[in-house]
């Protein structure tokens, strides 16, 4: 059985989280409906203005504004729903994209993508619940004593994103290469045991949520047993009518086989999880030129980068597959139909 997700004062009827999934795949479409379904919809804020006209030449403000607009697009799909968004610590200008979601009332900040120890200084003073990212013991014990130390605080929810998911993983390629759930498993027991010392010292519940290749309502349980309060699951949502990615990006996972799912470098330095294509074999052959920086990682120096990923992602959410990192889940090869959104939900919450 499972209980209501409960983070802070905000409490969604169903457990879950959907994953946010940059660029454009996860927007308010697909927030708004899992929202609306009594779960909490995500909208990944990773380069959200990409199909504006002057996104080209002025991608920041593209961006700020359809943080601000697909909110309140969302809102209008699930008024009395969950809402968060994702924001990528290695963002450029991240404090910028927490202060704009902020500002749009949104009702949780997800980061990862690097450890996000200055969020609470950026989003001091606001309601907006906090949720880091984090992928070991070690990343949780050092956002945990930072946040204590330099804010008093402790985040409001943390999810642990195992070496299944999709897109961007906190892991050496070696660990998301051969993945060794069952030793995993003490990464979360130790993460779940770490959060209720914190939970004692600021006397709140501070829900753990497991999120990487959680296919049904038995291995939900199974985490739920272990001590976890809620699951965010992202591949999933993919092939749904209200996802917000073309047709062609959705087919791309009906189509796919285990064997097409590979471990790719990406410009965030952090080894990644997509479905092998010809974009893809090109990068195993050596730097892909880059037509136009759009700023959009601060680690990235256009000059020794991989490839470009905002143009990479935005061709996979626009269809354009053949140039296009297809960012998935070690599990997205068992998608084989196009749902809606209460379908994928009745998976685990029949």
């Amino acid at each position: 059985m499972y209980k209501p997700l409960k983070i802070g004062n905000l409490t969604t009827k169903l457990p879950i989280i959907q994953g946010g999934m940059g660029v454009g795949i996860s927007l308010s479409s697909l927030a708004g409906a899992v929202a609306a379904q009594g779960g909490i919809g995500v909208i990944s804020t990773a380069q959200i203005g990409f199909n504006e006209p002057d996104f080209e030449k002025h991608p920041l403000e593209s961006n700020l504004k359809m943080i601000g607009e697909h909110i309140k697009r969302a809102r209008n799909l699930a008024p009395k729903g969950i809402l968060g968004v994702n924001i990528m610590v290695a963002t450029q200008n991240y404090a910028q994209y927490v202060k704009e979601a902020i500002k749009n009332g949104i009702d949780l900040i997800i980061s990862g993508a690097g450890l996000p120890t200055e969020l609470p200084e950026i989003a001091k003073g606001s309601e907006t619940k906090l949720v880091p990212i984090v992928s070991s013991i070690k990343a949780a014990s050092v956002i945990f004593k930072m946040w204590d130390k330099k804010n008093n605080i402790a985040p409001d929810a943390i999810i642990i994103e195992g070496p299944k998911a999709g897109g961007h993983l906190g892991f050496h390629p070696e660990e998301v290469e051969h993945v060794d759930m069952e030793s995993y498993e003490e990464e979360i027991k130790g993460i779940i045991k770490l959060t209720k010392d914190y939970e004692k010292k600021y006397e709140k519940e501070i829900p753990v949520i497991v999120a990487g290749g959680i296919t049904n309502k038995e291995e939900m349980e199974h985490y739920f047993s272990l001590g976890a309060s809620g699951i965010q699951v992202a591949t999933k949502f993919v092939t749904t009518k209200e996802c917000d990615a073309d047709i062609k990006y959705k087919q791309a996972y009906i189509n796919c086989k285990k064997e097409d799912i590979v471990i790719v470098k990406s410009p965030v330095g952090m080894p990644g999880r997509a479905i092998k294509n010809k974009f893809v074999e090109r990068t195993f052959l050596g730097n892909i030129p880059i037509r136009k920086c759009n700023r959009c990682i601060k680690s990235c120096n256009p000059a020794s980068t991989p490839y470009c990923i905002t143009e990479a992602l935005a061709n996979a959410a626009r269809g354009n597959l053949d140039e296009a990192l297809i960012f998935c889940g070690a599990e997205a090869y068992q998608e084989d139909r196009i749902r809606t959104v209460k379908e994928v939900l009745a998976d685990y919450f029949d």
